[in-house]
């Protein structure tokens, strides 16, 4: 339906004008995408509840109560795309969110109306289309601004079926009404937006979420100076962020760092590339990347360099030192983010890739989250948070098949290892990941999250529509970054000693805090991520509100000012388990190793005679590889006196070994932190 030039729907609205307000009800009759639309509902007090579970015919009455007008049609494609920011904090994040979209539709060419949504201070960002874009489409759309505006409902936007949002003029539950606030509401009757520009803005929104930015920014042209800190170390001005996850998971990568095995399993010069990128275009100083040089894994290429298939200690002075080549390559990542607006790989079929498996694992997590009670009984939370790691893994990985040894596992979850086995032989039997390669010898287990029986389940049959819409140019990759950084982000909130089992509180609170935040939240929408009933739940919140890790206030609950998980453990006497367990399963890593080492030796044709080889005692500080033949560092195997490996002899000489790297009187050429 369209209305008439002089009807006041179609009049440019700047500032709200009380002489010219706006005819709500005539507004949805000419945008409703369909007859009907969703009315409020009201308690046996006669409170409006904000549940819209009535309708209405758009040819009839107003309603008497609050409606919302449906996005979508009844063929699930978006003819609507209404932006719903939540005001729930004081001072609100929805304004500058609304600005940040608001610019953001406006460089697109995008027309829009922008309305108070009502006494809570909300925005909405109203679009309409000249044509229609589907679900996936509109689904993307949200998730990416969500990922830049974390004050972004994703309701309205990810439910074709039941999507809607109150159309500008409508009155709201608590008073007032949707008020404009900018924008022309004939843009909105007679819409000119077409579904190219909304996969332009997505493919815009894929440019922000790769680089990691909150904001619209360019790249600075290669002649413009950068500005140097007081050591002069080029840095990009900005606040301190957080590590990309990509970068984040590469700072902590032990494949990148030399391990008793020898050669690393992945290039340790890609991953420095990758972290140094990373914290540049996340505002990172220098001395930040200097201060985690002598024990992050990531960073082995500045503390080794590759010699004839080996890693060796880098010199402590000179053009080879680690501060030197730092010094290098950061100015490098620096330059290089400063310089490039995008940074883009070269596989063709990446983005696909990514936009496949990332579709496939939401699909996995969103059926967890659809299953009450499977994680919060028994030993279920420790079973999410393996299978949350196995997600993460996938993402990183880009391959639904992975290896991940049973402590690799434990690590990453914050549970013991026996806990992941356990949970791992649990997952397979429930059918909700596979056991594709059994572990042999130095290799672990391989495992899916893509097991036969969920296959068909988990298959996004929407693309094989002939009328699906095309995807926007990296949607996918940006989709993978979205999700694999709120899969890190929970799991690493989860995995702290705090939340061990015994004298901590556990693995069932941990989940439960790892899925707060800082903006408050109902009961309601927590016990819909947690897959928790709602009375058990407001039990726990209560548990970690009188620790002081999460506060109730308006009916909301959200965390608390200062994160006193540190604290609380050390209260508990469980402060620094998880290294603990972390330099264990290390030493049992590089025991097992030489092991290994060693059988291979003695199956070897033609092998040295043992009384060449070098004695258990003459192990390196922290031997770079386990060689066999008369050269390797570790020696022979110890043995008890009956002949048998002595495996607790090993794994002492191991931590001895460990030890002694660590020791403040040993120089290997690591720079100290005033260097930096």
């Amino acid at each position: 339906m369209r209305v008439a030039d002089d009807d006041p729907v179609a009049r440019t609205t700047g500032e709200p004008d009380p002489a010219c307000p706006v005819d709500a009800w005539t507004l949805t009759h000419a945008l409703s995408p369909r007859p009907l639309v969703r009315v409020s509902t009201v308690d046996a007090t006669g409170t409006t509840l904000n549940a819209y579970t009535g309708h209405a015919p758009v040819d009839g009455p107003a309603p008497e109560l609050p409606w919302a007008v449906y996005l979508a049609g009844r063929d699930q494609r978006f003819r609507l795309l209404a932006l719903d920011l939540d005001a729930k904090t004081d001072p609100s994040p929805a304004h500058h969110d609304a600005d940040v979209l608001s610019t953001l539709l406006d460089t697109e060419g995008i027309a829009h109306v922008v309305c108070r949504s009502g006494p809570s201070d909300g925005r909405h960002l109203w679009l309409a289309l000249d044509g229609s874009v589907d679900a996936a489409t509109a689904a993307t759309l949200a998730r990416l601004a969500r990922h830049l505006c974390p004050s972004l409902d994703l309701a309205p936007l990810t439910n074709p079926a039941t999507g809607c949002v109150r159309p500008p003029g409508a009155p709201h539950r608590d008073g007032g009404t949707s008020t404009v606030l900018q924008g022309d509401l004939a843009t909105l009757t007679r819409p000119t937006t077409t579904p190219e520009q909304v996969r332009s803005l997505i493919t815009r929104l894929s440019q922000l979420v790769d680089d990691n930015v909150t904001e619209p920014t360019t790249a600075t042209a290669p002649t413009t100076p950068l500005p140097v800190d007081q050591h002069g170390h080029l840095y990009l001005p900005g606040a301190r962020r957080a590590l990309p996850p990509v970068s984040e998971t590469a700072l902590h990568d032990q494949a990148a760092a030399a391990g008793p095995e020898g050669a690393v399993t992945a290039d340790a010069s890609a991953v420095l590339w990758t972290v140094l990128v990373g914290a540049a275009a996340a505002r990172w100083r220098h001395h930040d990347i200097a201060a985690l040089l002598p024990t992050a894994p990531g960073l082995e290429h500045l503390r080794s360099a590759r010699d004839r298939g080996h890693r060796r200690p880098r010199p402590a002075d000179g053009p080879s030192s680690p501060t030197a080549v730092l010094r290098r390559q950061w100015r490098k990542a620096v330059q290089h983010v400063a310089t490039t607006a995008r940074r883009t790989g070269t596989d063709p079929t990446f983005d696909t890739r990514a936009d496949q498996l990332t579709a496939h694992v939401r699909a996995v997590q969103a059926r967890a989250d659809a299953t009450p009670g499977r994680w919060t009984r028994g030993a279920g939370p420790g079973d999410r948070r393996v299978l949350d790691v196995l997600c993460t893994l996938a993402l990183h990985a880009l391959s639904a098949d992975l290896e991940a040894d049973t402590r690799r596992v434990a690590l990453l979850a914050g549970v013991g290892r026996e806990t992941a086995r356990v949970a791992l032989q649990r997952l397979t039997r429930d059918g909700w990941i596979a056991l594709t390669l059994p572990a042999a010898g130095p290799h672990g287990a391989h495992w899916s999250v893509t097991p036969p029986t969920a296959a068909a389940i988990h298959r996004d049959t929407t693309s094989d529509r002939s009328q699906a819409d095309p995807r926007p140019a990296g949607a996918g990759a940006a989709e993978r970054l979205v999700l694999l950084s709120a899969l890190l982000r929970r799991t690493q909130d989860a995995a702290h000693d705090l939340f061990t089992s015994g004298s901590g509180l556990g693995h069932h609170l941990g989940n439960v805090y790892a899925r707060t935040s800082h903006d408050p939240t109902t009961v309601i929408d927590l016990a819909r991520a947690t897959a928790s009933a709602p009375h058990q739940l407001r039990a726990d919140l209560q548990k970690l509100e009188a620790v002081g890790l999460v506060e109730h206030r308006g009916g909301r609950w959200r965390r608390g000012r200062h994160d006193v998980r540190d604290v609380l453990a050390q209260a508990v006497g469980v402060l620094g388990r998880l290294s603990d367990r972390a330099h264990r399963y290390r030493v049992e890593r590089i025991a097992w190793a030489w092991w290994q080492a060693e059988h291979a030796w003695m199956t070897a044709p033609r092998r040295t005679h043992p009384s060449r080889r070098a004695g258990a005692g003459q192990l390196d500080l922290l031997p770079q590889l386990v060689r066999t033949g008369p050269s390797s560092p570790l020696g022979a195997h110890p043995r008890r006196p009956d002949g048998r490996a002595d495996y607790r002899a090993s794994r002492a000489a191991v931590a001895a070994s460990l030890a002694a790297e660590h020791s403040p009187a040993i120089d290997h050429g690591t720079p100290r932190r005033a260097a930096a």
